[in-house]
Protein backbone atom coordinates (compact mmCIF):
# COMPACT_ATOMS: atom_id res chain seq x y z
CA UNK A 1 0.00 0.00 0.00
CA UNK A 2 1.42 3.37 -1.05
CA UNK A 3 -0.08 6.30 0.84
CA UNK A 4 0.48 9.87 -0.31
CA UNK A 5 0.29 12.36 2.55
CA UNK A 6 -0.28 15.88 1.20
CA UNK A 7 0.99 18.40 3.74
CA UNK A 8 4.05 18.06 5.90
CA UNK A 9 3.21 20.04 9.01
CA UNK A 10 1.33 18.88 12.12
CA UNK A 11 -1.41 16.91 10.38
CA UNK A 12 1.21 15.48 8.05
CA UNK A 13 3.28 14.29 11.01
CA UNK A 14 0.22 12.50 12.37
CA UNK A 15 -0.68 10.94 9.03
CA UNK A 16 2.86 9.83 8.18
CA UNK A 17 3.39 8.39 11.67
CA UNK A 18 0.18 6.34 11.62
CA UNK A 19 0.70 5.24 8.01
CA UNK A 20 4.12 3.84 8.89
CA UNK A 21 2.60 2.09 11.94
CA UNK A 22 0.15 0.48 9.52
CA UNK A 23 3.08 -0.87 7.53
CA UNK A 24 2.42 1.26 4.45
CA UNK A 25 4.92 2.89 2.14
CA UNK A 26 4.61 6.64 2.63
CA UNK A 27 5.24 9.64 0.39
CA UNK A 28 4.94 13.10 1.93
CA UNK A 29 4.28 16.03 -0.39
CA UNK A 30 4.64 19.70 0.50
CA UNK A 31 5.54 22.90 -1.33
CA UNK A 32 8.13 23.67 1.37
CA UNK A 33 11.28 21.59 1.59
CA UNK A 34 11.78 21.94 5.34
CA UNK A 35 8.71 20.53 7.08
CA UNK A 36 8.49 18.29 10.18
CA UNK A 37 7.02 15.25 8.38
CA UNK A 38 9.83 15.15 5.80
CA UNK A 39 11.82 12.81 8.05
CA UNK A 40 8.95 10.39 8.76
CA UNK A 41 8.36 9.03 5.25
CA UNK A 42 9.97 6.77 2.66
CA UNK A 43 10.00 9.54 0.07
CA UNK A 44 9.52 13.32 0.17
CA UNK A 45 8.46 15.46 -2.80
CA UNK A 46 8.56 19.23 -2.89
CA UNK A 47 5.58 20.10 -5.07
CA UNK A 48 2.97 22.87 -5.09
CA UNK A 49 -0.15 20.73 -5.07
CA UNK A 50 -2.42 23.65 -6.05
CA UNK A 51 -1.17 23.34 -9.64
CA UNK A 52 -3.29 20.72 -11.48
CA UNK A 53 -0.40 19.91 -13.82
CA UNK A 54 1.62 18.60 -10.88
CA UNK A 55 -1.09 16.33 -9.45
CA UNK A 56 -0.52 13.31 -11.68
CA UNK A 57 3.24 13.44 -11.18
CA UNK A 58 2.81 13.69 -7.43
CA UNK A 59 -0.07 11.28 -6.80
CA UNK A 60 -0.40 9.00 -9.81
CA UNK A 61 1.25 5.94 -8.24
CA UNK A 62 -0.57 6.21 -4.88
CA UNK A 63 -3.16 3.71 -3.69
CA UNK A 64 -4.78 6.36 -1.52
CA UNK A 65 -4.30 10.05 -0.71
CA UNK A 66 -4.46 11.59 2.77
CA UNK A 67 -5.01 15.37 2.85
CA UNK A 68 -3.07 16.85 5.76
CA UNK A 69 -3.42 20.58 5.19
CA UNK A 70 -6.06 23.31 5.20
CA UNK A 71 -5.28 25.09 1.94
CA UNK A 72 -8.65 25.20 0.19
CA UNK A 73 -7.18 25.49 -3.32
CA UNK A 74 -5.10 22.36 -2.72
CA UNK A 75 -8.08 20.48 -1.29
CA UNK A 76 -10.24 21.44 -4.28
CA UNK A 77 -7.54 20.26 -6.71
CA UNK A 78 -7.19 16.94 -4.91
CA UNK A 79 -10.94 16.38 -4.83
CA UNK A 80 -11.26 16.97 -8.57
CA UNK A 81 -8.26 14.76 -9.35
CA UNK A 82 -9.52 11.97 -7.09
CA UNK A 83 -12.88 11.88 -8.86
CA UNK A 84 -11.18 11.58 -12.25
CA UNK A 85 -8.45 9.12 -11.24
CA UNK A 86 -10.68 7.02 -8.91
CA UNK A 87 -7.84 6.95 -6.36
CA UNK A 88 -9.50 7.39 -2.93
CA UNK A 89 -9.14 10.64 -1.05
CA UNK A 90 -9.54 9.90 2.68
CA UNK A 91 -11.56 13.02 3.25
CA UNK A 92 -15.14 14.37 3.19
CA UNK A 93 -15.08 17.80 1.49
CA UNK A 94 -18.75 18.57 2.23
CA UNK A 95 -18.44 17.94 5.98
CA UNK A 96 -15.11 19.77 6.04
CA UNK A 97 -16.62 22.84 4.36
CA UNK A 98 -18.81 23.30 7.45
CA UNK A 99 -16.36 22.24 10.15
CA UNK A 100 -13.55 24.42 8.75
CA UNK A 101 -15.66 27.50 9.48
CA UNK A 102 -16.24 28.06 13.18
CA UNK A 103 -19.08 30.43 12.30
CA UNK A 104 -20.85 27.72 10.25
CA UNK A 105 -20.15 25.18 12.99
CA UNK A 106 -21.71 27.44 15.63
CA UNK A 107 -24.86 27.79 13.53
CA UNK A 108 -24.99 24.00 13.13
CA UNK A 109 -24.68 23.49 16.89
CA UNK A 110 -27.53 25.94 17.45
CA UNK A 111 -29.83 24.23 14.93
CA UNK A 112 -29.45 20.76 16.40
CA UNK A 113 -29.35 21.82 20.05
CA UNK A 114 -25.73 20.93 20.77
CA UNK A 115 -24.58 22.50 24.07
CA UNK A 116 -21.95 25.15 23.34
CA UNK A 117 -20.64 28.37 24.92
CA UNK A 118 -23.08 31.29 24.51
CA UNK A 119 -22.35 33.74 21.73
CA UNK A 120 -21.51 37.38 22.32
CA UNK A 121 -23.34 39.65 23.14
CA UNK A 122 -25.75 37.23 24.87
CA UNK A 123 -23.07 36.50 27.48
CA UNK A 124 -21.01 38.35 30.05
CA UNK A 125 -17.28 38.95 30.11
CA UNK A 126 -14.78 37.37 29.89
CA UNK A 127 -15.22 36.33 26.27
CA UNK A 128 -13.04 34.29 23.95
CA UNK A 129 -12.41 35.42 20.37
CA UNK A 130 -11.18 33.01 17.70
CA UNK A 131 -10.93 33.35 13.93
CA UNK A 132 -13.66 31.52 12.05
CA UNK A 133 -11.07 29.90 9.79
CA UNK A 134 -8.07 27.96 11.03
CA UNK A 135 -7.61 25.13 13.48
CA UNK A 136 -6.26 24.75 16.97
CA UNK A 137 -5.32 27.74 19.12
CA UNK A 138 -4.19 30.07 16.34
CA UNK A 139 -4.92 33.72 17.25
CA UNK A 140 -7.20 32.85 20.18
CA UNK A 141 -7.57 35.71 22.68
CA UNK A 142 -9.53 36.23 25.90
CA UNK A 143 -11.01 39.67 26.64
CA UNK A 144 -12.26 40.91 29.99
CA UNK A 145 -13.91 44.18 28.94
CA UNK A 146 -15.69 45.82 26.01
CA UNK A 147 -12.98 48.40 25.30
CA UNK A 148 -10.28 45.83 24.55
CA UNK A 149 -12.67 43.62 22.57
CA UNK A 150 -13.74 46.52 20.35
CA UNK A 151 -10.11 47.56 19.81
CA UNK A 152 -9.32 44.00 18.75
CA UNK A 153 -12.20 43.94 16.29
CA UNK A 154 -11.13 47.24 14.71
CA UNK A 155 -7.59 45.95 14.13
CA UNK A 156 -8.69 42.85 12.24
CA UNK A 157 -10.49 42.23 8.94
CA UNK A 158 -11.04 38.52 9.68
CA UNK A 159 -14.38 36.96 10.58
CA UNK A 160 -14.37 36.18 14.30
CA UNK A 161 -16.40 33.91 16.53
CA UNK A 162 -16.85 35.55 19.93
CA UNK A 163 -18.35 33.54 22.76
CA UNK A 164 -18.34 33.27 26.51
CA UNK A 165 -15.11 32.06 28.05
CA UNK A 166 -15.85 28.85 29.92
CA UNK A 167 -13.02 27.46 32.06
CA UNK A 168 -12.70 23.76 32.72
CA UNK A 169 -10.96 20.56 31.60
CA UNK A 170 -10.92 19.79 27.87
CA UNK A 171 -11.67 16.48 26.16
CA UNK A 172 -11.58 15.14 22.61
CA UNK A 173 -13.19 12.26 20.74
CA UNK A 174 -13.04 11.00 17.16
CA UNK A 175 -16.05 9.60 15.33
CA UNK A 176 -15.63 7.48 12.20
CA UNK A 177 -18.08 6.00 9.73
CA UNK A 178 -20.72 6.78 7.15
CA UNK A 179 -24.36 7.94 7.45
CA UNK A 180 -26.31 5.58 9.64
CA UNK A 181 -23.21 3.75 10.83
CA UNK A 182 -20.96 5.79 13.12
CA UNK A 183 -18.50 4.63 15.76
CA UNK A 184 -17.21 6.83 18.58
CA UNK A 185 -13.60 6.07 19.48
CA UNK A 186 -11.67 6.74 22.67
CA UNK A 187 -12.09 9.93 24.70
CA UNK A 188 -8.77 11.62 25.47
CA UNK A 189 -7.92 14.43 27.90
CA UNK A 190 -6.31 17.64 26.62
CA UNK A 191 -4.06 19.98 28.59
CA UNK A 192 -3.21 23.45 27.30
CA UNK A 193 -0.30 25.87 27.50
CA UNK A 194 -0.84 29.59 28.34
CA UNK A 195 -1.85 30.30 24.71
CA UNK A 196 -4.52 27.57 24.72
CA UNK A 197 -2.38 25.38 22.48
CA UNK A 198 -2.53 21.68 23.40
CA UNK A 199 0.70 20.70 25.14
CA UNK A 200 -0.29 17.26 26.46
CA UNK A 201 -2.81 14.49 25.75
CA UNK A 202 -3.65 11.82 28.32
CA UNK A 203 -5.41 8.47 28.15
CA UNK A 204 -7.53 6.83 29.36
CA UNK A 205 -9.84 9.70 30.19
CA UNK A 206 -10.78 10.83 33.68
CA UNK A 207 -14.28 11.71 32.44
CA UNK A 208 -16.92 9.72 34.30
CA UNK A 209 -18.86 7.05 32.35
CA UNK A 210 -22.13 8.99 32.18
CA UNK A 211 -20.43 11.99 30.60
CA UNK A 212 -18.54 9.73 28.18
CA UNK A 213 -21.88 8.37 26.96
CA UNK A 214 -23.23 11.90 26.62
CA UNK A 215 -20.12 12.97 24.68
CA UNK A 216 -20.53 10.01 22.32
CA UNK A 217 -24.21 10.86 21.76
CA UNK A 218 -23.46 14.54 21.03
CA UNK A 219 -20.67 13.63 18.62
CA UNK A 220 -22.83 11.07 16.82
CA UNK A 221 -25.62 13.63 16.33
CA UNK A 222 -23.13 16.07 14.77
CA UNK A 223 -21.77 13.37 12.45
CA UNK A 224 -25.29 12.45 11.32
CA UNK A 225 -26.19 16.09 10.66
CA UNK A 226 -23.02 16.52 8.61
CA UNK A 227 -23.71 13.24 6.76
CA UNK A 228 -20.05 12.52 7.43
CA UNK A 229 -18.18 9.89 5.46
CA UNK A 230 -14.80 9.62 7.11
CA UNK A 231 -13.35 10.89 10.38
CA UNK A 232 -14.35 13.76 12.63
CA UNK A 233 -12.82 15.15 15.81
CA UNK A 234 -14.93 16.90 18.47
CA UNK A 235 -13.50 18.95 21.34
CA UNK A 236 -15.49 19.85 24.44
CA UNK A 237 -14.94 21.57 27.75
CA UNK A 238 -16.53 20.45 31.01
CA UNK A 239 -17.98 23.53 32.71
CA UNK A 240 -20.32 23.43 35.71
CA UNK A 241 -20.84 19.69 35.18
CA UNK A 242 -21.96 20.29 31.56
CA UNK A 243 -20.13 19.35 28.36
CA UNK A 244 -19.94 22.27 25.94
CA UNK A 245 -18.74 21.75 22.38
CA UNK A 246 -15.86 24.05 21.41
CA UNK A 247 -15.22 22.91 17.86
CA UNK A 248 -15.48 20.07 15.36
CA UNK A 249 -12.99 19.16 12.62
CA UNK A 250 -14.00 16.79 9.82
CA UNK A 251 -10.45 15.73 9.01
CA UNK A 252 -7.58 13.76 10.49
CA UNK A 253 -6.56 15.76 13.58
CA UNK A 254 -3.11 15.92 15.11
CA UNK A 255 -2.04 14.40 18.46
CA UNK A 256 -5.11 12.44 19.60
CA UNK A 257 -5.04 9.65 16.94
CA UNK A 258 -1.52 8.65 18.02
CA UNK A 259 -2.64 8.59 21.66
CA UNK A 260 -5.60 6.37 20.76
CA UNK A 261 -3.23 4.10 18.83
CA UNK A 262 -0.89 3.68 21.79
CA UNK A 263 -3.73 3.26 24.30
CA UNK A 264 -5.97 0.86 22.34
CA UNK A 265 -3.98 -0.35 19.33
CA UNK A 266 -6.63 1.18 17.03
CA UNK A 267 -5.12 2.91 13.99
CA UNK A 268 -7.59 5.46 12.61
CA UNK A 269 -5.89 5.52 9.22
CA UNK A 270 -6.46 1.80 8.78
CA UNK A 271 -10.14 2.32 9.59
CA UNK A 272 -10.35 5.19 7.09
CA UNK A 273 -8.65 3.14 4.38
CA UNK A 274 -11.16 0.33 4.93
CA UNK A 275 -14.01 2.84 4.80
CA UNK A 276 -12.94 4.38 1.48
CA UNK A 277 -11.50 1.29 -0.24
CA UNK A 278 -14.34 -1.14 0.53
CA UNK A 279 -18.06 -1.05 1.23
CA UNK A 280 -17.81 -3.66 3.96
CA UNK A 281 -18.44 -3.32 7.66
CA UNK A 282 -15.91 -1.31 9.61
CA UNK A 283 -13.67 -3.22 12.01
CA UNK A 284 -12.94 -0.91 14.92
CA UNK A 285 -11.12 -2.95 17.56
CA UNK A 286 -11.31 -3.20 21.34
CA UNK A 287 -11.70 -0.03 23.40
CA UNK A 288 -12.26 -1.84 26.71
CA UNK A 289 -8.71 -2.42 28.01
CA UNK A 290 -6.82 0.81 27.35
CA UNK A 291 -3.20 1.38 28.27
CA UNK A 292 -2.14 4.56 30.02
CA UNK A 293 -0.54 7.14 27.70
CA UNK A 294 1.12 10.51 28.21
CA UNK A 295 1.85 12.36 24.98
CA UNK A 296 3.50 15.77 25.32
CA UNK A 297 5.66 18.29 23.52
CA UNK A 298 8.91 19.62 24.94
CA UNK A 299 11.39 22.23 23.78
CA UNK A 300 14.98 22.13 24.99
CA UNK A 301 17.28 25.12 24.83
CA UNK A 302 20.38 26.10 26.77
CA UNK A 303 19.71 25.36 30.44
CA UNK A 304 15.92 24.94 30.04
CA UNK A 305 13.27 22.28 29.37
CA UNK A 306 9.86 23.69 28.51
CA UNK A 307 6.59 21.80 28.04
CA UNK A 308 4.71 23.73 25.34
CA UNK A 309 1.91 23.50 22.81
CA UNK A 310 2.33 21.76 19.49
CA UNK A 311 3.36 25.02 17.83
CA UNK A 312 6.93 24.16 18.86
CA UNK A 313 6.73 21.09 16.63
CA UNK A 314 5.21 23.04 13.74
CA UNK A 315 8.35 25.12 13.35
CA UNK A 316 10.78 22.18 13.52
CA UNK A 317 12.92 20.76 10.76
CA UNK A 318 12.67 17.09 9.71
CA UNK A 319 11.62 14.83 12.58
CA UNK A 320 12.55 11.22 13.19
CA UNK A 321 11.24 8.48 15.46
CA UNK A 322 13.58 7.43 18.25
CA UNK A 323 12.65 4.49 20.46
CA UNK A 324 13.43 4.33 24.19
CA UNK A 325 14.25 8.03 24.26
CA UNK A 326 15.54 8.67 27.80
CA UNK A 327 12.95 6.17 29.05
CA UNK A 328 10.08 7.30 26.81
CA UNK A 329 8.67 4.52 24.64
CA UNK A 330 9.13 6.74 21.59
CA UNK A 331 9.96 10.30 20.72
CA UNK A 332 9.20 12.13 17.50
CA UNK A 333 12.11 14.54 17.53
CA UNK A 334 14.75 16.53 15.68
CA UNK A 335 17.30 15.84 18.42
CA UNK A 336 20.75 14.82 17.27
CA UNK A 337 23.84 14.34 19.49
CA UNK A 338 25.56 17.66 19.98
CA UNK A 339 22.50 19.74 19.16
CA UNK A 340 21.81 22.33 21.85
CA UNK A 341 18.27 23.40 20.83
CA UNK A 342 15.72 20.76 19.84
CA UNK A 343 12.10 19.66 20.25
CA UNK A 344 10.41 16.35 20.86
CA UNK A 345 6.98 14.80 21.21
CA UNK A 346 7.34 12.25 23.99
CA UNK A 347 5.14 9.14 23.92
CA UNK A 348 5.07 7.32 27.25
CA UNK A 349 2.91 4.29 28.05
CA UNK A 350 2.25 1.95 30.97
CA UNK A 351 -0.51 -0.30 32.24
CA UNK A 352 -2.41 2.52 33.91
CA UNK A 353 -2.57 6.29 33.68
CA UNK A 354 -1.10 6.64 37.16
CA UNK A 355 1.89 4.40 36.39
CA UNK A 356 2.38 6.23 33.10
CA UNK A 357 2.59 9.60 34.87
CA UNK A 358 5.18 8.21 37.29
CA UNK A 359 7.19 6.99 34.30
CA UNK A 360 6.81 10.40 32.64
CA UNK A 361 8.28 12.11 35.71
CA UNK A 362 11.34 9.86 35.48
CA UNK A 363 11.72 10.62 31.76
CA UNK A 364 11.66 14.38 32.34
CA UNK A 365 14.11 14.01 35.23
CA UNK A 366 16.51 11.91 33.13
CA UNK A 367 16.45 14.42 30.26
CA UNK A 368 17.13 17.31 32.62
CA UNK A 369 19.98 15.49 34.33
CA UNK A 370 21.57 14.33 31.08
CA UNK A 371 21.57 17.78 29.51
CA UNK A 372 22.09 19.67 32.80
CA UNK A 373 18.90 21.67 32.39
CA UNK A 374 18.43 23.66 35.58
CA UNK A 375 15.22 25.41 34.53
CA UNK A 376 11.88 23.70 33.91
CA UNK A 377 8.65 25.31 32.74
CA UNK A 378 5.21 23.71 32.36
CA UNK A 379 2.55 26.44 32.33
CA UNK A 380 -1.23 26.33 31.87
CA UNK A 381 -3.71 29.07 30.87
CA UNK A 382 -3.86 31.85 33.44
CA UNK A 383 -0.54 31.01 35.07
CA UNK A 384 2.18 33.59 35.40
CA UNK A 385 5.54 32.82 33.81
CA UNK A 386 7.57 30.89 36.31
CA UNK A 387 10.30 28.34 36.24
CA UNK A 388 11.41 25.74 38.71
CA UNK A 389 14.87 24.54 39.53
CA UNK A 390 15.97 21.11 40.75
Amino acid sequence: MLAAVVGGNLQGVEAAYLAKKAGWEVTVIDRNAHVPAAGLCDRFSQINITKPTDLERALGSADLVIPALENQDALDCMESWSLKSEIPLLFDPCAYSISSSKAKSERLFSRIGVPAPRAWPECDFPVLAKPSRGSGSQKISVFHDLKNLQAHQKRSVEEWVIQEFVPGPSYSIEVVGRPGNYFPLQVTDLQMDPNYDCKRVLAPTDLRPGLISEFEKISGSIAEKLALKGLMDVEVILHDHTLKVLEVDARLPSQTPTVVFWSTGINMLEILANLFLTEGNLIIGDLNSPMGVVYEHIRVTANRLEVAGEHVISGADALQIQEYFFGADEAITNYRPGREAWVATLIISEKSRELTWEKRERVISDIRQHFKLDLYRDLSPGQNSKETEP
